[in-house]
């Protein structure tokens, strides 16, 4: 396992992978992919090819199915980004000391599933900003103005572009 230059501390976010100390594992998702698409693979490739048509098919399935499951795995969780948000919203410059989360809401979300959406297209937050502010107008709940609500959904596609690429 690669374990130089690993700060525990700083570190507790990177999903090591156990076997080669990358960041960005995840064996959840992987593993998930790969049973299902591998059990899949494995009842075609038997009736197509007999026993060894279900073998060939069950390894290629799960290696399929695991990197598929790994590209979910690495999709914004929703309910783990709003729980963060909750908790950390008032200590961040831009939030109004009067302003509850319920009215920054919709501005975080717009901003982490804008990254999920549009954050692999590998175009810049500012290039993205004009849809960011056409999505948060679309779907404003609250009364919080698009001026006021940029600096939460920027700040919000900064962590989900940060967490998604350890």
């Amino acid at each position: 396992m690669n374990t130089k230059n690993i700060n525990p501390i700083e570190d507790t976010d990177a999903n090591r992978d156990p076997i080669s100390g990358e960041p960005g594992a995840h064996p959840l998702g992987a593993g998930v992919g790969a049973a299902g698409a591998g059990t899949v693979a494995t009842v075609i490739g038997g009736v197509v090819g007999g026993p060894v048509g279900a073998v060939v098919g069950a390894v290629i399935g799960s290696v399929v199915g695991g990197l598929a499951g790994k590209d979910v795995a690495e999709q914004v969780n929703p309910t783990f980004e709003d729980n963060h948000w909750r908790e950390t919203y008032s200590s961040r410059p831009y939030v109004e000391g009067d302003r509850t989360y319920e009215e920054y809401q919709p501005a975080y979300r717009t901003g982490y599933e804008g990254y999920d959406r549009y954050g692999h297209s590998g175009r810049s937050y500012s290039e993205i900003e004009t849809d960011l502010q056409r999505d948060y107008e679309a779907n404003q709940t609250g009364n919080l103005p698009w001026e006021k609500a940029k600096h939460a959904v920027k700040d919000a596609w900064d962590r989900a572009s940060t967490s998604l690429k350890r």
